[in-house]
């Protein structure tokens, strides 16, 4: 199981759009996405930008850095 849900990490992603303005992200699969581009970043040599988490493989780090707020995801 995912944690934190994907309704939380959109939150998290959409959390600097103002009242009225298009969402950065309008779907699970933008999550899915980006958790996955900063994944195969991190296999490929990049350092991750959080400290000592539970589980050390690529996909879980980047999805703690986004729930984190290290990365954001890019509007299109």
């Amino acid at each position: 199981m995912l944690h934190p849900s994907y309704t939380d990490l959109m939150n998290i992603a959409n959390s600097e759009v103002e009242q009225g303005e298009q969402p950065v992200v309008n779907s699970r699969y933008s999550i899915v996405l980006a958790t996955a581009k900063r994944a195969r970043q991190i296999v490929d040599g990049s350092e991750p930008l959080v400290k000592e988490i539970a589980c050390p493989k690529a996909l879980s780090i980047a999805i703690e850095e986004l729930s984190t707020g290290a990365i954001k995801i890019a509007p299109e």
